[in-house]
């Protein structure tokens, strides 16, 4: 009997699973270390993330404390901007990045980037197809029903185009996040690059996550071939 979870297609993953090792390290170590890095100004992250809400005349979004660490985000259903009590209390130079990141999404929300609505809408079948994508593929396999083979290749498609449209989101949200902070005077010159640092890091996540979903589902295309070879 073939058994595919020991198939030499999982080398495929392994560069896009070193790369996701790396920037989760990347992003806890870069985030400590400016966490120890005061920004001058003295104001902590909630109160940056409402200042500049305000000046967006997003008034009718709210700044509220999550638990966890790295739990930052912004939840368009209910226009709530959720940061750490790390983030929400800090005032350090990783606090601000990341409470200017988050606020980044909101106005992203507000003026309709295209990017964001589409993520917003691939959202359900992106949750469907994380759940049954591989069971589906691998029954599929076993049971060598063609059928079964698409519909887990075409979940998981759903998946990957959803990582893939997350980075132009993240990326423009980092970039508003920074042309705010200096623009609006909450960091200096010399410690933009503090923030900067802190938000590349965090990016890295997002294009590992991406890498591996690529690599996945040409994993799982080479592993849908074998099986029609094999008929």
């Amino acid at each position: 009997m073939y058994y595919p979870l020991f198939d030499w297609t999982i080398i495929l993953v392994l560069p896009g699973l070193i790369l996701a090792m790396y920037a989760q390290a990347k992003v806890k170590s870069t985030f400590a270390r400016y966490s120890r890095v005061a920004a001058s100004r003295g104001i902590t992250g909630a109160e940056v993330a409402r200042g500049i809400l305000r000046s967006q005349g997003l008034d009718d979004v709210n700044v509220e404390m999550v638990a966890g660490t790295l739990t930052d985000h912004y939840d368009p259903r209910t226009k709530v901007v959720r940061l750490s009590s790390s983030v929400y209390n800090g005032s350090s130079l990783a606090s601000l990045g990341v409470a200017a990141h988050e606020t980044g999404h909101a106005i992203q929300h507000d003026q309709g980037y295209l990017p964001l609505n589409i993520r917003h809408s691939l959202v359900p079948i992106a949750n469907f197809g994380s759940n049954l994508a591989f069971p589906l593929f691998f029954i599929g396999l076993f049971l060598a029903s063609p059928g079964l083979l698409r519909a887990g290749i075409y979940l998981f498609a759903a998946v990957v185009a959803f990582q893939l449209v997350t980075l132009p989101v993240e990326f423009n949200a980092s970039s508003r996040a920074m042309a705010i902070l200096e623009g609006n005077g909450y960091v200096t010159g010399r410690e933009l690059e503090g923030t900067r640092s802190v938000l590349n890091a965090a990016a890295l996540t997002y294009v590992a996550a991406a890498l591996v979903g690529i690599l996945n589902l040409l994993r799982l295309l080479v592993l849908s071939g074998i099986l029609r070879r094999d008929e």
